[in-house]
């Protein structure tokens, strides 16, 4: 079966033979996924959280303190409260110089980050999931993301108004129907990686855990780095109103991104040529 980004594509709105309710039950996609929408705010916090999201790159180091001492010197009346709701909105997820002495409620926790030391020598050996902010003209949306280590070979990916757990599973579940399973899926410690359904896909796979420390969003830096690529070479440089004409930009632009990009990191050979070349 094909993804269900892909699945929601063939969805044909006026076709006057079979109805959406009939086309959507057929192709086993949700009526709700084919309305998504940006999430409505107001224009100044799409303002403020476009520049939270160009900073993040300079300063992710920033906290809400810093934050507020950014924009007020900039003119904005705004204060703590606000810019935490926006940042969590946002998942940003401030870099620490020291270890936090805030202890991880034992009840959520969660799994060791297994790759510091490892070497990553072929692909499908490790694995990384990640979901990203997007700003668009009248609202944002999130991206998720999936990308093989070795050969920074995008494997999978989606869009969506909200961050939901089956959200991301899927896409896992799609990447592994395409490419075959990876040993090792390393996230952040974030809701939808600690979820039973996202959990128990992993298990039920057979594939090794692995998860950030909390607030070291440096852990999964090659994703990270897929983010600051994709917003600054695409994203930023376009106006996006719907989810449609998003979804269709990402998918050009990844597709780019996989099978033309040459990148340094990988001697100036594309994902797709090593990924396909790799053991």
């Amino acid at each position: 079966m094909k993804p269900l980004n892909e699945r929601r594509m063939m969805v044909e709105p006026n076709d006057n033979e079979v109805s959406i309710v009939k086309q959507c039950s057929l192709l086993d996609v949700s009526r709700s996924g084919l309305y998504y929408q940006p999430v409505a705010e107001t224009e100044e916090n799409l303002e403020l959280m476009r520049q939270m999201d160009e900073l993040y790159f300079q300063q992710p180091f920033y906290g809400v303190e810093r934050l507020l001492v950014f924009f007020v010197a900039l003119g904005y009346k705004i204060n703590c409260k606000r810019i935490r709701r926006l940042m969590k909105l946002m998942g940003w997820q401030t870099l620490y110089p020291r270890p936090r002495t805030t202890r991880i409620d034992p009840a959520a926790y969660k799994y060791p980050y297994l790759l510091r030391g490892l070497n990553i020598d072929r692909k499908n050996q490790v694995w990384a999931i990640d979901i990203t902010y997007l700003p668009m003209k009248q609202g944002f949306m999130y991206l998720c993301a999936v990308i093989d280590i070795h050969t920074r070979y995008v494997v999978g990916w989606g869009v969506s108004n909200s961050m939901t757990a089956e959200w991301c599973t899927q896409i896992v579940q799609d990447a592994i129907a395409t490419h075959g399973k990876p040993e090792i899926l390393n996230s952040d410690q974030g809701s939808q990686f600690t979820s039973e359904v996202y959990i128990e896909l992993l298990k039920k796979n057979e594939i090794q855990i692995s998860m950030d420390g909390k607030g070291r969003a440096i852990d999964n830096i090659f994703i990270e780095r897929l983010w600051r690529t994709i917003k600054y070479e695409h994203i930023y440089l376009h106006v996006y109103e719907d989810g449609l004409s998003l979804y269709k930009g990402l998918k050009q632009y990844l597709s780019f991104y996989n099978d033309e990009r040459r990148h340094q990191s990988l001697n100036y050979e594309t994902p797709l040529t090593l990924y396909q070349r790799a053991a």
